[in-house]
């Protein structure tokens, strides 16, 4: 079985590895404090219709030392997407004349804003690239639980592709069956806490190593056992399952700079 190895390196100030780019979608629902460190790392950057009011609102609010305006051009969004039943007519004006392309999905009712950027984002990259993208979602979890299950049930529609939602206090990415997963923790920046979830259908035999509660072929499934609640031990995570599994872990609140600093 093929391993697919896993790496939170984005949430680093440095860097990530560079045979990894990163895409960035912004949602419409309290930025993360780490937004700006994920913004430099992007190589495209997305708002999802009212995210744009988030980058507009709450940007300027992490740099109070300086101009609101200024933070604005800094962080102008390459492309804005979705059914625009959110965004304020001057956020759309003020982004249009920096330049950046907007795109009007508004006859889609069928698919999330979400969904529209993740197909974005694929057919922009090269069979190639695709490979090494890596979409990071913020403002993915949180609010209201209809949203949450339209995001987490994006990780299900597009399987092949590597995509992590965030919020301030945690990450959500899918583990697909058919590999043996490797999760490299940045125990500086995230858990202990953790969990396993199978959600669509249940896991005949799950088994994990590095875990404080590891799994050996066990049953998971709603209405009977699943691996909330468990912690962290190890700096490297193994897991193999039968079925798709969400792995989720904390987000710690110190630690995480806002914005690459090195030189």
């Amino acid at each position: 079985m093929d391993v697919m190895v896993h790496s939170s390196s984005f949430l680093l100030p440095y860097n990530p590895a560079e045979e990894t780019r990163y895409a960035l979608v912004v949602l419409n629902q309290n930025l993360p404090r780490f937004t700006p460190l994920l913004w430099e790392h992007a190589t495209l950057r997305l708002c999802a219709d009212g995210g744009a009011n988030r980058i507009y609102d709450e940007l300027p609010l992490f740099f109070p030392h300086e101009d609101a305006s200024s933070i604005r051009y800094r962080y102008k969004p390459d492309v804005i997407k979705g059914d625009m039943d959110s965004i304020r007519r001057d956020v759309l004006d003020f982004y249009v004349s920096l330049g950046t392309q907007v795109i009007d999905e508004s006859h889609d009712q069928d698919t999330t804003d979400l969904d529209k950027c993740i197909l974005y984002i694929r057919d922009s990259a090269s069979n190639l690239e695709s490979s090494r993208f890596q979409i990071l979602a913020t403002g993915a979890l949180g609010g209201r639980f209809d949203h949450e299950a339209g995001n987490l049930n994006v990780l299900y529609r597009y399987p092949d592709t590597r995509i992590v939602l965030l919020s301030d206090d945690c990450l959500i990415q899918l583990l697909p069956k058919n590999h043996l997963h490797e999760l490299h923790i940045q125990s500086s920046l995230e858990g202990p806490h953790c969990g396993l979830i199978p959600i669509g259908t249940p896991s005949a035999k799950t088994t994990t190593s590095g875990l404080k509660w590891d799994l050996s072929n066990t049953e998971m499934r709603f209405g009977g056992l699943i691996s909330t609640s468990n912690l962290v031990k190890e700096e490297k995570i193994t897991v193999e399952s039968d079925s798709d599994l969400l792995w989720t872990i904390s987000i710690k609140k110190t630690g995480l700079p806002l914005e690459n600093n090195t030189p």
